[in-house]
């Protein structure tokens, strides 16, 4: 018979994302409404292993739903991915009586988590937390559209400058080996290409796209750049452009880590809050060792192992979309 719970911790891992502050709030709060005793974990799972662990309630969580990062802190813990230290862990655990485990994070945090769930048969489940949106089992990760949102408003931006000198701007935009945020911003805030790591993307291709736009005597040029993708760095792609079109003027923009931060958008904050709620009534229905996301606007559960193995697929018809809309 499964040992009742009645103390949860919660911890974020990996990179932060816009929203999980906003997930650590509805673990919290979910939890003493059902009358358990919450408590925080600060550095992930180094801050397990170091002892960083405190008792939270309503008032902890009181006006970080409109704040980026996360107040838990996050680290990537090398002697957690040891037995020796997963063991201090769990014995930091149950000095402090704690029965369970949310876990907020991308692929590595749950990788830990499936690791630590096995040994200790210690009860964890997992929420998405990642701008990259490139875990399975959730239509969205906590996040990514606060980060989509953060490019638009960029190139935005960036087009009120080429339009004024009829220039080319090359952009990059996060997502590490996934285009999710350079297609979906991509299509919403009009580029007329996007180069991402999920095709081959040959040269060849971007100049067409290229040539087609100036064809239709467009006064300015954005192209989205995925960070991972085959066909080379900003600055080698921008190296072949000019060497290909010396007459247009272009320029490079990174926008690196301001895609992470910021106030998370609406649907971020609904996503996490309701993932939040769902990770503590689904501990105490006895679920345990699985991701929790949402498919189709419903509630869906994933076990680490097949999250872990499985990536998200990016929807070319978004592509597709965004030819058809750039010409």
């Amino acid at each position: 018979m499964a040992k009742e719970i009645n103390s949860i911790g919660v911890l974020t891992s990996g990179g932060d994302a816009p929203g999980m502050n906003a997930a650590i709030r509805a673990v919290v709060r979910a939890g003493n409404h059902y009358g358990k005793r919450v408590f925080g974990i600060y550095e992930g799972y180094q801050g397990l292993i170091e002892n960083q662990i405190l008792e939270l309630n309503a008032r902890s969580v009181k006006g970080i739903l409109n704040r980026g990062g996360t107040i838990l802190k996050s680290s990537r813990s090398e002697e957690f991915k040891t037995k020796e230290g997963r063991k201090r862990a769990y014995d930091n655990l149950q000095a402090h009586g704690i029965d369970a485990l949310v876990l907020i994070g991308g692929n590595g945090t749950f990788t830990g988590g499936m690791y630590f769930s096995e040994e200790f048969d210690f009860p964890l489940m997992g929420l998405p937390g990642t701008i990259d949106n490139d875990l399975a089992g959730t239509d969205f990760t906590i996040g990514f559209d606060t980060a989509c949102n953060v490019v638009i408003e960029c190139v935005d931006r960036i087009r009120d400058t080429a339009e004024s000198h009829n220039r080319l701007f090359l952009v990059e935009v996060m997502g590490r080996d996934s285009g999710f945020i350079g297609l979906r911003a991509g299509v919403a805030s009009g580029a007329v290409d996007v180069i991402f790591p999920e095709e081959e993307n040959p040269m060849i291709d971007l100049f067409a796209e290229l040539e087609r736009g100036a064809s239709n005597n467009k006064t300015n040029r954005i192209i989205l750049v995925s960070e991972g993708n085959k066909m080379g760095s900003i600055q080698e792609i921008a190296a072949a452009v000019k060497d290909r079109y010396p007459q247009w003027e272009s320029k490079i923009t990174i926008l690196g880590h301001l895609q992470r931060g910021g106030s998370p958008t609406c649907t971020d904050r609904v996503l996490a809050s309701r993932l939040g709620v769902a990770a503590i009534e689904s501990l105490l229905d006895g679920r345990r060792g699985e991701a929790i996301g949402i498919v189709n606007n419903q509630l869906a559960y994933l076990p680490f192992e097949e999250a872990i193995r499985s990536k998200a697929k990016l929807d070319m018809e978004l592509n597709r979309i965004l030819k058809i809309l750039a010409s």
